[in-house]
């Protein structure tokens, strides 16, 4: 299958982006627009959602949303596809499956749904008696979101992967974050069982994903970068961008490397606050995208030290955030960057994304 309901050029986009990814693109440059839309099916949402602590919400409500939401969105002929990701499988399900006290969490204005839970131990030592249990009520209630999403996604839009807790992000789960990174010092050998944990856990859950969800045209849909080739995962560095390099090296890079070789590579994002932390996790064996997010005091917007970032990155893709006024602005000045999916938002309507794509899709470095 090569096409989507909802994306009529669904084929197009997925053999530019495996240009992309399989570095045979450094030298063009690709692009995802958003323009102001008036969503009957988000609007319904903000009226009977408000922002704070709901329940766990029925799948079947869910995808409906999605469809609904997906259906109507704006077509431009981007480089983007349409993808629903189940967020109420977020922190929630790593805690839950180990009995953690779990929350979900609404956020109206976007539409989502996410979860969190507490931390599970009190002492590193309770961490002997942590097995993973696949007919746990919580990894069922994933098993059933996943079946249930992948039939109403059928044919017309995808279904991403949920963001992994794998690693020493794990122990955050387990035991939060301050006691997490205390447990490098005082329980190093805690920390690394939990860490063993994580990989039994993260790969139950991805391999629950892609025996439900089937490939588009031989790739994974993704969050961040649409698509991407192979059974690719999405994973975090988020626990590292407040510890040294070094840090990372000895208690992240071997995680990293070990999942994304289980499957076939996957992407990672890094927040403004882990920009330290660029060039080592860009040499990641296995990585297929970085996405660079801008949040952050004091950190300069991608986009402004663009060419920089790419000589840090070698030839791995990359994926930045921008305004449609600045990335207008580069592209008629031939400024931008190969190897780069834009983000660009703030389109003032789809005809101007489209002609705008046009200059995209013929731009060369």
């Amino acid at each position: 299958m090569n096409t989507l309901a909802y994306k009529a050029t669904a084929g197009d986009v997925v053999e530019r982006l495996r240009a992309l990814y399989e570095r045979r693109a450094t030298d063009r440059i690709f692009a995802t627009f958003s323009v102001p839309e008036e969503n009957t099916a988000l609007n319904e949402f903000r009226q009977r959602y408000s922002d704070g602590l709901c329940e766990y919400p029925d799948p079947a409500e869910r995808i409906d949303f999605w469809d609904r939401v997906l259906k109507n969105r704006p077509q431009i002929e981007d480089d983007s596809l349409p993808s629903a990701y189940p967020n109420e499988m977020d922190m929630g399900l790593w805690g839950g499956l180990f009995g953690a006290e779990t929350l979900f969490e609404c956020n109206a204005t976007g539409g989502s749904i996410s979860s969190n839970a507490k931390p599970v131990l009190k002492d590193w030592s309770e961490i002997e008696q942590l097995r993973l249990d696949l007919a746990h009520p919580w990894f069922q209630r994933y098993l059933q979101q996943l079946k249930v999403f992948a039939a109403g996604a059928r044919g017309k839009f995808g279904v991403s992967p949920i963001c992994l807790t794998n690693g020493f992000h794990f122990s955050w789960a387990l035991m939060g974050p301050s006691e997490a990174y205390l447990g490098v010092a005082e329980h190093p050998d805690m920390v690394r069982r939990a860490m063993e944990l994580s990989f039994e856990v993260n790969t139950a859950v991805m391999d629950a994903y892609f025996d439900s969800v089937p490939l588009f045209m031989e790739g994974t849909f993704s969050l961040n970068g649409q698509w991407l080739p192979g059974k690719a995962v999405m994973e975090s560095v988020d626990a590292f961008s407040l510890t040294s390099v070094p840090y990372f090296e000895e208690w992240g890079r071997a995680s990293l490397e070990r999942i994304f070789a289980r499957y076939d590579g996957g992407e990672v994002h890094l927040h403004g606050n882990g920009r330290h932390q660029f060039e080592a996790v860009s040499s990641v064996k296995g990585l297929t995208l970085l996405t660079v997010a801008d949040d952050g005091d004091g950190v300069p917007p991608a986009l402004t030290v663009l060419d920089d970032l790419r000589a840090r990155a070698g030839n791995l893709p990359l994926k930045v955030y921008c305004s449609f006024a600045d990335f207008s602005e580069k592209l008629e000045h031939h400024k931008l960057t190969g190897g780069v999916l834009y983000t660009v938002s703030g389109a003032e309507s789809v005809a101007a994304a489209n002609r705008c794509m046009q200059k995209v899709r013929s731009y060369r470095v």
